[in-house]
């Protein structure tokens, strides 16, 4: 057993190492939502911005 683990077991700190693994899962998971989030945001304005184009593109022709 790691020798951190084996110290906390011994401690009975077993609730702490419960609630760390918790939060650094929680924290993990907002990090890569917030990373896809902003993607999604690039990808939007990359589609906004290639509709702009189609529509100066068909407005110069009328």
């Amino acid at each position: 057993m790691d020798p951190l683990t084996q110290s906390v077991v011994e401690r009975g700190d077993l609730a702490h190492l419960a609630l760390f693994l918790w939060a650094s899962a929680s924290s993990g998971l907002l990090m890569w939502t917030m990373r896809e989030l902003a993607r999604s945001n690039k990808r939007f304005s990359d589609f906004v911005a290639a509709i702009a184009k189609l529509n100066r593109l068909f407005g110069q022709t009328s």
